[in-house]
Parts: structure tokens; C-alpha cells; sequence
């Protein structure tokens, strides 16, 4: 209706443009819920944000000494992830911090090494990079420095991160493949509302320094039940969300919600059986359960939406073919965003939307 409105006042020139153009409706994915929660008890149904802001309701609540900060925390958020929370805890444990990515996590850092529990927030995962010095060379490597002296174990960074539809090269980027090389830390992506607030307790519970990337697209589109009480994902282990025989999909984030459609178009158009992973943690992850389900299944597809070279996807075929070499059928394939920069109209072509992920499948069944 938006669309049609907008098209009926321009010129009848440039609306025959307008018309023959290409407009994305819809997003790339179809969000599916868990179907099961992860634990018992009673449930809300929320989205992801309203996940998250839970998570954090309850840290604030039982740690007296938790504080809650970045920019635009104190209002809520441009996520809407604190919405209340100043509210409800004070000015001195939830606030507003410049607009200085390096000064979050340098001040998360020192929080952290008092024994407080720090949770940050970077208002977009693509203006992490200022921050990268300390984070890498001051926040994973504090333990190890001091010879376990100190730590900053109770610092946890949070970061909206991927395609949100409308984000080009500055609110897009999914830097999870860069913080993966980093001994020290820790490193987890969610699939949906209950994952959001299972790993970002978790995390905030860890003794070691944690980012967890959360996909922006998710925070409204993703609804689940969600129990009241607190409990926690684990941190380093992959979820089967598909069992099958055929090929292994291995993805994580919003990712995995094009692989679970792509498994159900590879059974309708292939009568090919696809066993879906959901990778959860990126560092650290979990080589068993892949390498089992690779053993089983012989072929493999990953998909990100991280640029190609050198995305985390690479370090999974890598140790594929190291692990699984005698039990593969064909190549692994990797399916990923195009090394550009994310661009802006052109963002569908950039995703690994189904119809990638399905041309690959094809390719290693037909090796």
C-alpha cells in the first residue's frame, strides 16, 4: 500500500520506471520458533529484544553489583533491548556513555577487573572497530598477562549485528570471523528470543570476557515463549535443529532460518535429506557435533552472510577436511555475502538467500 501510494504521485514517465523496477517486499528469511523451551515452567511470549531486556532485568536484579551502559542505554536503546531499566535500577547502574566505542570497552575492561559484572553495549556491531585494541589486547589477554592475578572475565559486550534490509555498508556487517582468532574470549551468535536469553545470561555469568552478536533483523521478527525464569545456553555447543542423512547445513544467527526453509526445499524439489545445525557459539565451537553429522552425511554447505574469504566458514571446512577427508562425498561448499562492501539496493543479491543455498546443495549431490 506504502509502495502503491508513493507510485501513484510521480510522473507517468518515471512511473513506468518505478513499475518495471525490482522492490523488495519481504525479508530473505521465514523466521521459524524453537519448538520446545529449554526449560519448564512458566512462559511470555516475546520477541528478541523483549528476550534480551529480560535477561538483562534479571542480572540487574540478582547481581548488586551489575552495571548496564553504552549509548543510549539509559533511554533504552535504539534496539529497545534497556527499555525500563534505568527506571526501575538508578542512574549509577544503567547510563549513557559518549559516543566512544574505545572509552565502552576500556571502561567495561576496568569495571570488570574490580570484580563487578560490566555489560556493554555498541550501538552497531559495524562501529566495534574502535574498540578492537582493547577488547583484543586488553580484555582477552588480561588473564593470561597477570598470570591469572586478574581478570576480566565479568565483562560481556553486546552487539546488534547482519542484514536488517535496510542497513548498507555501515549498520549490515557481521564481524563475528574477526574476534574468532582471539584466544581469550568468547563468542556467540543467537537464532531467536529463547537462544538471545540463554546465551546472554550465560555469558554475563562466564569467567571469561563474551560478545554476543545479536541479529538486529531478529529483535521484532523473531517471538517465542519465553520462560520467566532465569537460565542459561551453553556456551561452545552446536544445536541439531534437523536430523538427516543426506546433507549437513551448518549456519548460525539469522542464517539458520534460510537453511531450515532450504531443507525443506531440498526434500520437496531433491527427495534429499538435510540435517540442520545451528552453530550457536563461533568461538568456542563445537567440532564434535560437526564433524559427526559430516561423518553421517558426507556432504556439507555453510552458509554466512559474512564476505567469503576468511569468514568463519572457512575455519569449519578447513577442520571438515581435516577431520571428516575419508567420509566426504563431494567439496564442502560455503555460501556467503560477496567480498564488497555490504551495499545498499543491491542487498538481496549480496545474501546467501535460499536460492544460493539450494544451488549448492545441488552441486554436492551431484558431485
Amino acid at each position: 500500500m506504502f509502495l502503491q501510494k508513493i507510485s501513484s504521485t510521480l510522473p507517468k514517465s518515471t512511473n513506468a520506471l518505478w513499475n518495471a523496477a525490482p522492490k523488495r517486499l519481504s525479508s530473505h528469511f521465514i523466521y521459524t520458533p524453537d519448538e520446545k523451551a529449554p526449560i519448564a515452567g512458566p512462559k511470555v511470549k516475546m520477541n528478541m529484544f523483549q528476550a534480551i531486556n529480560n535477561a538483562l532485568d534479571l542480572s540487574l536484579q540478582n547481581d548488586e553489583s551489575a552495571v548496564l551502559f553504552g549509548e543510549d542505554v539509559a533511554f533504552g536503546g535504539v534496539f529497545r533491548c534497556s527499555m525500563n531499566l534505568q527506571k526501575k535500577f538508578g542512574k549509577d547502574r544503567v547510563f549513557n556513555t559518549p559516543l566512544c566505542e574505545q572509552g565502552i570497552a576500556g571502561f567495561g575492561i576496568g569495571v570488570a577487573n574490580t570484580g563487578a559484572t560490566a555489560i556493554a553495549e555498541i550501538q552497531f556491531a559495524d562501529y566495534i572497530f574502535p574498540a578492537f585494541d582493547q577488547i583484543i589486547n586488553e580484555a582477552a589477554k588480561c588473564r593470561y598477562r597477570s598470570g591469572n592475578l586478574f581478570d576480566c572475565g565479568s565483562l560481556t559486550i553486546r552487539a546488534p549485528s547482519g542484514a536488517v534490509g535496510h542497513g548498507a555498508l555501515y549498520h549490515s556487517q557481521s564481524p563475528e570471523a574477526f574476534f574468532a582468532h582471539v584466544p581469550g574470549l568468547k563468542v556467540v551468535v543467537p537464532r531467536g528470543p529463547n537462544k538471545a536469553k540463554g546465551l546472554l545470561l550465560a555469558c554475563i555469568k562466564d569467567k571469561d570476557p563474551c560478545i554476543v552478536f545479536e541479529p538486529k533483523t531478529l529483535y521484532r521478527a523473531a517471538v517465542e515463549e519465553v520462560p520467566e525464569a532465569a537460565f542459561e545456553s551453553p556456551i561452545g555447543k552446536a544445536d541439531i535443529l534437523r536430523s538427516g542423512s543426506d546433507v549437513t547445513l551448518i549456519a548460525w544467527g539469522t542464517q539458520v532460518h534460510v537453511m531450515k526453509e532450504v531443507a525443506d526445499l531440498a526434500k520437496e524439489k531433491f527427495k534429499v535429506n538435510c540435517e540442520v545445525i545451528d552453530l550457536v557459539s563461533i568461538l568456542p565451537w563445537d567440532k564434535e557435533t560437526v564433524c559427526n553429522s559430516v561423518k553421517k552425511c558426507g556432504r556439507v554447505v555453510i552458509a554466512h552472510e559474512a564476505p567469503l574469504t576468511s569468514g568463519f566458514g572457512a575455519e569449519l571446512a578447513a577442520t571438515i577436511q581435516e577431520e571428516c577427508f575419508l567420509h566426504l562425498e563431494a567439496p564442502v561448499q560455503r555460501v556467503a555475502g560477496w567480498d564488497t562492501p555490504f551495499p545498499h539496493v543491491f542487498e538481496p543479491f549480496y545474501l546467501p538467500d535460499k536460492h544460493r543455498c539450494l544451488a549448492a546443495i545441488k552441486k554436492v549431490i551431484d558431485y
